[in-house]
């Protein structure tokens, strides 16, 4: 499938899906190289992690030969263990549950401080991503709920406007 829904070329009022990083919307009917992507995306995910820890494996090792001592070694490791689980959980159930919209400043906040949290569990988002990817496209559940809801909102909307509105009789 393209960038254009081809149930809506009849009408243009009708609901379009909205696009999905790396896919388009193709998710819609998974055409166009869905499946090959999604693959190829979760295998990119899962590459990535591991280069990515292959990287902190060399700065650990730059921590072991400096010889800062063990604590540091070991608060490094739990840190970006901890990170890096906190990551995998919040970006995996942000597939599925969407992403919180900030209604205070102290959610405004949250938001913030999760971001470096985010940046520095890289590894678990990388992780989580090449999981999801096993299922479907990340985002693709929220995007397709969002779709049919708006795609029931116009059928319902076209089916009860039928007949001529001046025609009917007033109630009195």
């Amino acid at each position: 499938m393209s960038d254009t829904d081809p149930r809506t070329d009849d009408d243009p009022r009708h609901p379009r899906p909205q696009p999905i990083r790396f896919y388009g919307t193709t998710w819609v009917d998974h055409s166009g190289g869905y499946a090959a992507r999604r693959l190829g995306l979760g295998l990119g995910a899962l590459a990535l992690a591991a280069a990515g820890a292959f990287v902190l494996r060399l700065a650990y090792e730059g921590l072991a030969l400096s010889d800062v001592g063990s604590w540091a070694n070991i608060l490094i490791v739990v840190a970006f263990a901890l990170c890096s689980s906190m990551a995998f959980t919040r970006t995996l159930s942000g597939f599925t549950r969407g992403p919180e919209d900030p209604q205070t400043a102290e959610d405004a906040a949250r938001e913030r401080s999760m971001r470096s949290i985010l940046l520095i569990g890289f590894i678990g988002v990388l992780l989580a991503y090449a999981l999801r990817s096993l299922v479907e496209a990340p985002g693709e559940k929220l995007h397709r709920a969002a779709y049919d809801r708006a795609v029931q909102r116009y059928e319902r909307g076209r089916t009860t406007r039928t007949g001529n509105p001046a025609k009917r009789k007033r109630r009195r």
